[in-house]
């Protein structure tokens, strides 16, 4: 089986090591505008699978001949270009997936379902960690009960180390991170949609040691693509980003000072205020730095006429030669399992849809256990709040 990936950078590049890793996969066709990248890639994923194409992502002319033949592409580029790569895949016979990005693109993604069906194709977005797996894990959590009264999703990352004063570093796209701190956040209340601003809502959130007491915060991470599919089963549901206490605090200022702003510095330059601040952010934070992923999600709902808390989590470390970290590793794992699903023909039919609604999500847990990321399952009576520890010191299994 061929799977192409469009994107080399952080996310494409751990993705193309675990398809490497899969005997089901012959080829892995990888393409990106930048030679660095590629040559990078080559150095830190010595296989033989990877077929190198210096090809820029939205030159359709040239990227459209490297993709034929491929069983599934994988988008790991800007995430703007997804669509197009969508709608690429269904021209020349390709399944589709990507790890997540904005959440208008995967809407307009999804809304081609009717001519991937008819094609027998399958788009995917959203494949990644969050949206992704944390999907995956709420919805299988909700289908164990017969009524859910709340759904808590909290997931980020954090360094291992914090330097004041930032006490963080970009792990993947500051591009990406810069769209969820300033797009708009959704939750489920009372059994109806609410628009929330992004980095408001914070509250405190503890892990086990040496992780203690973090915070938690609404961002463009709860997007509608994942309140419509819980819309009609849960009665509350929110999602929240994991920092470090103080994160949302710095950002609010930053973005009130107007530093994500898309309008030029002045007339002499086409740069703008948010060129300015991704820069800064790759020259100062953008340094490979040992990472740890943390992901919660606590269903609390009522099987038999019980209540009843279930909890899903996960923590993974990087690993002390792992060139890759932490988050990446937990991005492209999940990825890269729908893709050899969608490239081997697992997957029956076709049309467009989220991951949670059409794979078996307790296989999809399973494989991921088998590939490094076990996730833990703690289940309790009675209803848990989310920031309270005492399932962190008492859980059971």
């Amino acid at each position: 089986m061929i799977v192409s990936i469009v994107g080399a950078g952080a996310i494409g590049s751990a993705v193309a090591r675990e398809l490497s890793r899969r005997d089901a996969i012959t080829e892995i066709r990888i393409c990106d505008a930048r030679s660095r990248a590629l040559q990078r890639l080559h150095t830190v994923v010595p296989s033989r699978k990877l077929k190198p194409f210096q090809v820029e992502g939205r030159d359709a002319t040239a990227l459209g001949p490297v993709l034929e033949g491929s069983s599934c592409v994988v988008g790991c580029a800007d995430p703007t270009l997804n669509l197009s790569l969508a709608q690429m895949c269904l021209n020349i016979g390709a399944h589709y997936c990507d790890p997540g990005g904005i959440d208008t693109v995967s809407e307009a993604i999804l809304n081609l379902s009717d001519e991937a069906e008819s094609r027998g194709l399958w788009l995917v977005p959203n494949c990644g960690l969050a949206p992704g797996l944390a999907n995956v894990l709420c919805l299988l959590g909700v289908e164990q009960f017969d009524k859910v009264e709340r759904a808590h999703i909290r997931v980020g990352d954090i360094t291992l180390y914090p330097e004041p004063p930032f006490d963080f570093r970009v792990a993947t796209s500051p591009q990406k991170m810069i769209e969820d701190y300033t797009n708009t956040s959704y939750e489920i209340r009372n059994g109806e949609l609410h628009v929330l601003e992004p980095l408001s809502g914070v509250e405190h959130i503890f892990f086990e040691e040496p992780y203690g007491a973090l915070e938690a915060f609404n961002t463009a991470l709860s997007g509608n693509t994942l309140m419509r599919t819980f819309a009609d089963r849960v009665r509350n549901l929110d999602v929240k980003t994991i920092r470090r206490p103080g994160h949302a605090d710095q950002w609010r200022f930053l973005i009130a000072l107007g530093f994500a702003d898309r309008r030029s510095i002045d007339l002499r330059t086409h740069l703008t205020y948010r060129d300015v601040l991704l820069r800064r952010l790759r020259a100062l934070l953008g340094d490979e730095q040992p990472d740890v992923v943390l992901l919660r999600v606590m269903i609390c709902g009522t099987r038999n006429e019980k209540r009843e808390t279930i909890i899903y989590e996960l923590i993974r470390q990087a690993e002390t030669d792992d060139q890759f970290g932490a988050v990446r590793f937990a991005a492209s794992i999940p990825t890269a399992a729908i893709a050899e699903l969608l490239a081997g023909g697992a997957l029956e039919g076709g049309g467009a849809a989220v991951p949670e609604s059409i794979i078996d999500k307790q296989q999809f847990v399973a494989d991921l256990a088998d590939r490094g990321m076990p996730v833990s399952i703690h289940q309790h009576d009675g209803w848990l709040e989310i920031a309270e520890p005492r399932h962190v010191r008492e859980g059971n299994g």
